[in-house]
């Protein structure tokens, strides 16, 4: 299967399709002002072409857009704002003044449109207004936003006003943008980049299904030149329809699409998003982006830390436990560790490796009453779920994504004085036993059970140590993404590099990812990241192993690329922590590696967790409801209950049990797509398309 993958592929004339990406042409925007409309005017980095939004002001409740298909040069765009402002003059009586008033003025400067949102009055529009280069990868920048402006719409003329509205504009403003959002122009932030390495099986026009289209629409080239000579924006249908007569090339500009529970400005794009070219299009994620240049014997690398948060069932501590319905868990990330060679930029022909791994709460139903004024409330089991319906279609999604093996790492106690966390663990092993009696032995979930809690308090068991053994086991069984062949001196190393091995382009060999190990605790935070530096800190010994920089793939914790390893995983585990919990880390690495000193650690830990205990009391409440504003989860509507007198939202994120016929329940024996088994071990959203075409 693998040896025929390729990113050529034979059209219907007996030609080749070539694959080029396409980078978003507008990167730079100016928002106009008239009375009776906004324009929006965007432009490439160089400024040499440019592009034309028209939104209608005088609509009341409406979103109204108008794209202008054509592309304007420098002079060309500077000649239609001049006749736009002359259109728009107003000429004033003789006693104020002899001269005319300009109708048309700047309101805002921008690199990119975050989205609409609509509360009870008009639509309101959000821009980036700042942004930070955080990270590179190859030759695609990833940007942070550091500021947002708001803007309302409508003109004054035609607004009407409500009394909540100022409210609810307060709360969608909680959620702060300029806090962890990320995007790119080029790089599709919500894949990994073994997704994104995978030429595409199928090409077709954005307007189609996205369940038609091919594994992946994302492949490598130039970024850079593909966009500079991409002169006319044809869709792919387009451009097959005006070659397919002929014998030569066709050309393709394609791009991934993206992975919706990833994009969280999903919800502010969904009426606009297909209103207008894709280049207006920004998709952003939340989460933690970090890099570093690491010199290792005179290899310059980039070492990069992405952790990308899922938006469904998303929100703080004890509101969002175990999972819903639809097999979505609490705190669910995806973290992925990059390490490539800077010597060569291009994803084709440079030197690139990743480690994908997933952090997410335990699939049941499960909650913390925090009405009791304890630090740590009692766990419940709200709903018995007999045949795990709503964990088979979590770990279902998961064989989707990453393949097999999954492997669930839980860090939970297993034995209580008072049953506490060992709830959870009895609950997960049985739903586990369960679940894998139905699934190919082949493909089984693995559990691996570990008591990091109280072998922690142990002054004779090295807690990390015993994390690293567990670490190589799993690195030995999903192995990481390497997209170039294995070095002929690794061959005849005692140290294999574990994967399977897949081809690229032009049937250039490569190692996949097979799989992804799952770690929760209770939080998903404090255990859980790390164990999850331990995971990584072994894959980066192999990663580097695998790239010729060292003969071992045994890296020492008093390395200097470890210690920025370290240093990427802490901030990770802060700024999760913080978005979750409301605090950062109480346990750090170093205290389960017990090297900062014992009393330094303890006062810090005491203060994180005063913090953590005051955010989850008396603030969790207002930021969820914040995020709920902010995805669509509630959606504000004359007549209808506000956002603030809900007296649970637990019923937001469950709405089967308004109708439970709506539960769409599987059978209760085959929980997993019959589809997916044909892919396995390899992901199936990579191998789908090629797997249609047999």
């Amino acid at each position: 299967m693998s040896e025929s993958r390729s990113n050529v592929s034979e059209n219907k004339a007996g030609g080749s399709m070539k694959h080029f990406p396409i980078i978003s042409s507008i990167q730079k925007m100016v928002l106009y002002e008239t009375k009776a409309r906004y324009f929006i005017v965007g432009s490439n980095n160089t400024e040499t072409k440019f592009r034309v939004l028209k939104i209608d002001r005088t609509e009341r409740r409406h979103l109204h857009i108008v794209e202008d298909k054509g592309v304007y040069d420098k002079n060309e765009i500077r000649d239609l704002l001049a006749m736009i402002e002359v259109g728009n003059q107003t000429k004033l009586l003789p006693k104020t003044t002899t001269s005319n008033t300009s109708g048309l003025s700047i309101a805002c400067c921008a690199f990119g449109i975050v989205g609409f949102v609509r509360f009870l009055e008009g639509y309101y529009i959000i821009l980036i207004t700042k942004r930070r280069r955080v990270a590179v990868i190859g030759r695609h920048t990833v940007y942070k936003v550091e500021d947002t402006s708001m803007l309302y719409i409508p003109n004054d003329t035609v607004r009407q006003t409500d009394p909540d509205e100022s409210r609810y504009v307060k709360i969608f403003q909680t959620v702060d943008l300029s806090s962890n959002f990320y995007f790119s122009y080029s790089y599709d932030l919500t894949h990994s980049l073994q997704y994104n390495c995978t030429p595409p099986r199928a090409v077709t026009s954005r307007q189609e299904e996205p369940a038609k289209l091919g594994a992946s629409l994302f492949v490598w080239g130039e970024v850079e030149e593909a966009s500079s000579t991409d002169k006319t924006q044809h869709t792919p249908e387009q451009k097959f329809t005006e070659d397919k007569g002929e014998s030569s090339n066709t050309v393709f500009g394609v791009k991934n699409i993206p992975t919706q529970k990833y994009v969280w400005n999903s919800y502010l794009l969904h009426n606009y998003e297909d209103q207008v070219h894709s280049d207006w299009v920004l998709h952003i994620i939340h989460g933690f982006v970090g890099q570093f240049m690491i010199n290792v014997f005179g290899r310059h690398l980039y070492l990069t830390l992405i952790a990308r948060r899922s938006n469904r069932f998303a929100g703080t501590r004890f509101l969002k436990r175990g999972t819903n319905c639809s097999g979505d868990v609490a705190n669910d990330v995806e973290t992925e560790q990059i390490l490539h060679d800077l010597s060569v930029h291009s994803l084709k022909n440079g030197h690139f490796t990743s480690y994908v791994q997933f952090r997410g709460s335990v699939p049941a139903f499960w909650s913390q009453d925090m009405t009791k004024m304890v630090p740590k409330p009692p766990i419940t089991l709200d709903l018995v779920d007999p045949y795990s319906n709503a964990a088979g279609k979590h770990f279902n999604n998961l064989l989707r994504r990453f393949g097999s093996p999954i492997i669930v790492l839980n860090l939970v106690k297993k034995k209580e004085k008072k049953r506490h966390e060992s709830i959870l663990q009895q609950e997960l092993v049985s739903t586990i036993t369960y679940l894998n009696q139905f699934l190919p032995s082949a493909h089984a979930l693995h559990y691996i059970g570990f008591d990091m809690a109280r072998l922690s308090k142990s002054k004779h068991v090295d807690v990390v140590s015993r994390l690293g053994e567990i670490a190589e086991y799993c690195m030995q069984k999903t192995g990481f993404f390497h997209n170039r062949q294995p070095l002929y001196c690794n061959e005849l190393s005692p140290y294999r590099s574990a994967g399977v091995n897949s081809c690229l382009e032009l049937n250039e060999a490569c190692l996949k990812q097979t799989g992804m190990v799952r770690t929760n605790c209770v939080d998903c935070l404090d255990r859980t990241n790390t164990a999850q530096f331990v995971l990584g800190k072994c894959a980066l010994g192999h990663q580097l192993f695998a790239m010729g920089v060292i003969a071992s793939p045994k890296l020492l914790f008093d390395t200097d690329a470890v210690r920025m390893l370290e240093w990427l995983y802490e901030e990770k585990g802060n700024t999760l922590a913080l978005q979750y919990g409301g605090s950062q880390l109480v346990r750090r690495i170093q205290t389960y590696r017990k090297a900062s000193p014992w009393i330094k650690s303890q006062s810090r830990d005491i203060v994180q967790t005063l913090s953590r205990y005051y955010s989850n009391t008396f603030s969790d409440a207002d930021k969820q409801n914040a995020i709920n504003l902010f995805l669509g989860v509630y959606r504000p509507a004359e007549g209808g209950v506000s956002l603030w007198d809900y007296s649970a939202e637990w019923y937001l994120h469950h709405p089967e049990a308004f109708d439970y016929s709506d539960c769409n329940r599987r059978s209760y024996s085959q929980w997993w797509d019959v589809s997916f088994l044909k892919s396995l071990p390899l992901p199936y959203e990579e191998e789908k398309a090629y797997l249609a075409l047999q």
